[in-house]
This record gives structure tokens, sequence and C-alpha cells, in this order.
């Protein structure tokens, strides 16, 4: 819609009143009211008709999920925090039934949650405290080196045919 302010609305009211008169100026602007009023809901009934298209042809949806996927392109650790988050959610032992193997396995997985967040915690006072190196102590052995691949002995450069051939 333009960008109408109060002074050029007035302009137009006093052309108006000097063009079509003071007579049937009312007329005019109510005509005009209602041609407007028209246009509108023609306007709204196309939106709701191309919205109510989508939605049957599943665009809506399709639509939804590309706005979820860029959310998660331009914040890739949000994504990564979401899926852990997702992945995690069912560490409460309390959802499954006494002695099962899901519980037992629940409240291992919960245990170790715990112990990591304290871990991490006390960590974190100690490197703010200054006591603490910056990387941790904590660091995977070096993986041993591959063994060399057994040799074999080098092929002939010359190819046998079936008379010289042992």
């Amino acid at each position: 819609m333009p960008d109408i302010g109060w002074m050029e609305l007035l302009v137009i009211g006093v052309v108006a009143l000097i063009v079509v008169g003071p007579k049937d100026l009312p007329v005019m602007f109510r005509k005009l009211g209602q041609f407007t009023g028209r246009i509108r809901a023609m306007a709204r009934d196309f939106q709701r008709a191309m919205d109510e298209a989508a939605d049957e042809s599943g665009m809506t949806d399709l639509n939804r999920d590309l706005r979820n996927a860029a959310r998660y392109t331009r914040n890739p650790a949000k994504a990564g925090t979401d899926a852990l988050k997702e992945a995690f959610g069912d560490i409460d032992p309390d959802k499954y039934p006494e002695g099962s193997q899901t519980r037992a396995a629940a409240e291992k997985r919960d245990a170790a949650a715990k112990q990591a967040k304290a871990k991490a915690a006390d960590l974190k006072a100690k490197r703010e405290a200054g006591d603490a190196p910056v990387a941790p102590n904590e660091v995977a052995p070096d993986p041993e080196p591959a063994k060399p691949a057994a040799t074999a002995e080098p092929a002939d450069a010359v190819p046998r045919t079936g008379a010289d051939a042992p």
C-alpha cells in the first residue's frame, strides 16, 4: 500500500472538492469506500482460496519443513544441541518399568550424564579460579601405527605363454 500522509490526503480532498463540488462529494466518497471494500473482499477471498489450495497440496507442510531446515542451516550449533536434547530426552528412568533392561540402561545413562555435568562444572570452576590448565588432562592415547603390508615377489615383466610357462 502506498505511503500517503495527511498532507497528501488533504490535497486530494481539496482537489476533489473543487472538481466534484460540495453537493456530490459525500456520494463520491461513499461509492469510493464501497468500491474499496469490494476490492478488499475479493483479495481476501482469493488469498483464502490460495491458502486452501496450498493446504490441500501439502505445500504448507513443505514450507514449514523448509523454514525449519533454513533455521538449522543458519545456526548449526543450535541444530546440534537440539539433536542431542532429543536423543538424550529418554534418559528419565522413571518412564520404564522396574527391573527392565531399558530402565537399567536409562539409569546408567542418567548417572553418567550427571557425573559428566558435575565434572564439567568442577573443571569450569577450576578454570575460572585459575587452578586448572586450559586443556583437560584426560587425553586419548595415541593410536598404534599400522603394520606394513606383507611384501610379495615382483611379477615378471614379460608375459609367459603356454610354451615357456613353468
